[in-house]
Formats: structure tokens, C-alpha cells, sequence
């Protein structure tokens, strides 16, 4: 006989966008970012968004992780609609499930690269103690065990980068988002930040979804997204 308490969460998508839009004001009147896009993304899976510049998909990873909102539409992260949330609950929710990869890394300048690892345990509720063990065996990880009391502005783009991808997966979400992240990296850094990031993914079973304008990059995920425009163009 068929189990009929089946965990239900297997079967939820961990994203699922429904006829999403994104408008804003311009001088020449309204201006159409998104156009009523629709996807979802499994529990465990690895997508990549591509697509030329100003066709709207960092504008999509920054809705999805609930920093900028829709005009229509709905993102369900695990089942959450996450803009029936106020921007408090948006917050919480971001810190207890997501994790996020910035271009431009987005360290905190006047914290060391151990004190920014620490900073989003600490906010969950971490001991000093705790927080500063798992800290450090994370920047071991991504083999930064001998800069951790460096400022960022003493760290190369890659450190940095490196710290940063530390700081996303230190509380191991089980949702990991990452905007261009070798954008701002020479290609032999870039490809050793990739090779990591990846590695950290499989080890950890989360999802990851990422914008990328490299190619190579994409082919490496399970799935390719295209935005045109603003539109959803084509998926592999």
C-alpha cells in the first residue's frame, strides 16, 4: 500500500516564480524589466541565468532573494511566498535560508575577513565561540586560514571573493544565489572561485542559481535559463 505521509517538502520546488514582472519610471515614461516570467528550480539543482546585458536577469536574482520587489507576480522560495512578507520577515527569512554571492563582493570594510565570516552566525544566534570555530574551519576551507585577520582592502579580488563565497555558505543555506561571481576576477582566479564554488555545493547539497555572462560557466550547471529582454527566451 502507497505511503500517504509522504514528506511533501521532496516534492516542493525550492523556487517557483509565477508571471513575474519588474516595471519602473524612466524620463521616456515606463519601463519593462521583467515580463511575466515563469520557472521553477529543484531542491538540489544547479541553474544558471544567462543573457546580454540589460536583459533583466540580475534584476530576477535580486527578486528572487526578496532585495528588490516585483511589480506583478509571485516567488515561493520552499513554499514561502516571500513578498507576503513585510521587509522585516524578508530579512529573517533571507538570513535563516539563503545564502548570497555579490559581483562586487559586498565584505564589510572595517571587519577582518574572519569577522565578516562570523557576522551572519552571529546574527542567527551563534555563540562568539561557535560562530568563530565554524568561521575559521569555513575560510580553511577556501584556504584562507592565513588571512584571517586581513581587512578587505588588504586582500586581492579573489581573497575577497573567496571570503565572500565563505560568508554565503558558512550557515550552509539550503539556497545559494550568486550574481556574476567571477565578473570582477582575472580568468585563472575566476576559474579557481568556480571550481570552489561548485565544490562547496556539492558538499552541501544546497541549491544554487547563478547569473553569469560566461558560457562555460552555465555548461557546468543542470540547467540554462535565457533572458531576452526580459523575457524568458529559451531553457536547456
Amino acid at each position: 500500500m502507497t505511503n500517504m505521509n509522504l514528506d511533501r517538502t521532496a516534492l516542493r520546488p525550492a523556487i517557483a516564480v509565477g508571471k513575474l514582472s519588474k516595471r519602473v519610471a524612466d524620463a521616456t515614461g515606463e519601463l519593462t524589466i521583467l515580463h511575466e516570467v515563469d520557472f521553477a528550480v529543484q531542491s538540489g539543482e544547479t541553474l544558471a541565468i544567462v543573457g546580454a546585458s540589460g536583459s533583466g536577469k540580475s534584476t530576477l536574482l535580486g527578486i528572487l532573494a526578496g532585495l528588490d520587489t516585483p511589480s506583478d507576480g509571485t516567488v515561493a522560495l520552499d513554499g514561502v511566498d516571500i513578498f507576503g512578507l513585510d521587509e522585516d520577515g524578508r530579512a529573517v527569512f533571507r538570513q535563516n535560508n539563503l545564502g548570497f554571492v555579490f559581483q562586487s563582493f559586498q565584505l564589510l570594510a572595517h571587519l577582518t575577513a574572519l569577522e565578516n565570516v562570523m557576522l551572519p552566525l552571529e546574527l542567527r544566534g551563534f555563540t562568539h565561540a561557535n560562530a568563530q570555530a565554524r568561521a575559521e574551519a569555513m575560510l580553511a576551507r577556501v584556504g584562507l586560514s592565513s588571512r584571517l585577520g586581513h581587512y578587505p582592502k588588504y586582500l586581492s579580488g579573489g581573497e575577497q571573493q573567496r571570503v565572500a563565497l565563505a560568508r554565503a555558505f558558512v550557515t550552509e543555506p539550503p539556497l545559494l544565489l550568486a550574481d556574476e561571481p567571477t565578473g570582477s576576477l582575472d580568468a585563472a582566479t575566476g576559474a579557481a572561485v568556480v571550481e570552489l564554488m561548485f565544490a562547496l555545493n556539492r558538499e552541501r547539497g544546497s541549491t544554487l542559481v547563478l547569473v553569469t555572462h560566461d558560457l562555460n560557466i552555465a555548461a557546468r550547471c543542470g540547467r540554462t535559463l535565457t533572458m531576452a529582454a526580459g523575457r524568458l527566451h529559451q531553457e536547456n
